[in-house]
């Protein structure tokens, strides 16, 4: 038998080191070729780390949360063979200058069952010791006595205790029989808060510490560099969608009448066109803000980040060139963008290089939000939940569909001016939708 040393191989995007967020195996497990040991994340793409032989596992390099640096040893498996970890050097390192293997918790010895006979001692005079009896002593987090037994009190005492707020079922007795008399109130009563009273209800005073690793700690690295860095100013504005609506219900009716292979249009689509008719007339908005070389990147192409959730945390796939898609396309899109995020299949490049970002919680979306803005972009679009409301039309209440856009900006870059103007042109698309199909 012999051991084989497994190091963290090269995951490609020239990175230097990934995060550990997922142990698929354990001390003394047995594995085989291609059985996934481990799970890595670089930015925000996972790659799992399979076996290329088969063993037994000896020991794990690193914790959940710990930065590895590629080539770094992870996994010390025992192998039939020589494995390859050479005794006296070689391209492995040798075993002994390993750290220390981690070893299973030991589990906890079994207590011997009682002697039913008691041992024998020496001498005629033997005798058995006494049976001492012992009182039954109140339980603090449960009932001293059976489910279903009625504690027996005076009158005065029941009474007390319904004053107190006691369930006398908790109450140890002390007088004959378990009867429960004042001193048995008086030493539940000293036991303190932790004591059950007659609601049922008890403190929970338990704390879980729960590391921030993988995803989670990636998005809260970036929201931290959001906030920290960049001045939001939000603008909110409320948008008759009822037209809209309208439309888009007629536009997918056609697909199922079966018009062509295109998809279920959502109102995200009409927003990208409406977005990119508008960054049309102020292509400042379309931009990345390098803060510490104080350069402003204004593109030429719209890449609109889309806001998803998924199981594992908030990830942004790309539509890339909307400006270069019509309704249709970008709606496509957006669907396969969002079943790759939730899956975990979407690959770097699907989850980087926008220019601009939508957020939405769709029927959850809220009144109104404060969405943090991508950095380094300078825009982000907020879209809130859709309701029918009364609107004054000027001779009476009529319901329309309404929705707020929430809407942020970095003030370093684009005045409250201009980011109103903005916001205000996508408005008067999105109200009169036949303008988005207008060249």
């Amino acid at each position: 038998m012999g051991e084989h040393i497994i190091k963290l191989p090269d995951v490609g995007e020239g990175v230097a080191e990934a995060e550990l967020v997922e142990w698929h195996v354990k001390i003394g497990d047995i594995v085989r070729e291609d059985t996934v040991l481990a799970a890595v994340m670089t930015d925000k793409a996972t790659v799992e780390i399979p076996s290329p032989v088969d063993g037994e596992i000896l020991w794990l390099g690193a914790e959940i949360g710990d930065t590895v640096a590629i080539g770094s040893p992870i996994v010390r498996l025992k192998v039939a063979g020589e494995g390859n970890v050479k005794p006296q050097g070689g391209d492995v390192e040798v075993v002994a200058t390993e750290p220390p293997a981690k070893l299973p918790t030991p589990r906890p010895e079994t207590a011997a069952p009682a002697t039913k006979t008691p041992p024998k001692t020496g001498g005629t005079d033997a005798r058995p010791a006494p049976a001492v009896s012992k009182s039954p002593q109140p339980s603090v987090s449960g009932a001293p006595r059976p489910e279903g037994e009625k504690p027996l009190a005076s009158p005065a005492v029941r009474l007390r205790a319904k004053e107190a707020g006691i369930d006398l079922r908790q109450v140890a007795g002390s007088g004959p029989a378990g009867r429960i008399g004042h001193e048995d109130i008086d030493a539940f009563l000293a036991r303190g808060p932790q004591v059950a009273r007659a609601s049922g209800l008890a403190r929970n005073d338990a704390i879980e510490d729960i590391k921030v690793v993988g995803l989670r700690r990636k998005i809260a690295e970036k929201m931290t560099l959001s906030k920290s860095r960049i001045p939001h100013i939000t603008y909110v504005e409320e948008i008759d969608v009822t037209a809209l609506e309208e439309l888009r219900a007629a536009l997918n009716k056609e697909k199922r009448a079966g018009k062509g292979e295109r998809p279920k249009l959502t109102l995200l689509p009409f927003l990208m066109r409406a977005m990119v008719k508008a960054i049309s007339d102020q292509p400042n908005l379309n931009s990345l803000f390098d803060d510490e070389a104080g350069i402003i990147h204004q593109h030429g192409g719209i890449h609109i980040g889309i806001a998803a959730q998924t199981p594992s945390g908030l990830v942004v796939p790309v539509v890339k060139h909307a400006e270069a898609r019509d309704i249709w396309e970008c709606g496509a899109e957006v669907i396969r963008l969002a079943e790759a995020a939730k899956s975990g299949t979407a690959t770097r490049d699907e989850l980087s290089g926008s220019t601009i970002t939508i957020t939405s919680l769709g029927a959850m979306g809220g009144v109104a939000t404060t969405p943090v803005i991508n950095h380094p972009e300078v825009a982000i679009i907020g879209v809130n939940k859709m309701m029918v409301r009364p609107v004054w039309d000027g001779t009476q209440f009529i319901p329309r569909k309404m929705m707020n856009l929430s809407s942020s900006f970095d003030h370093r870059v684009i005045d409250g001016w201009d980011a109103a103007v903005f916001i205000q042109r996508i408005k008067t698309l999105l109200e009169t939708p036949a303008l988005i199909f207008v060249d």
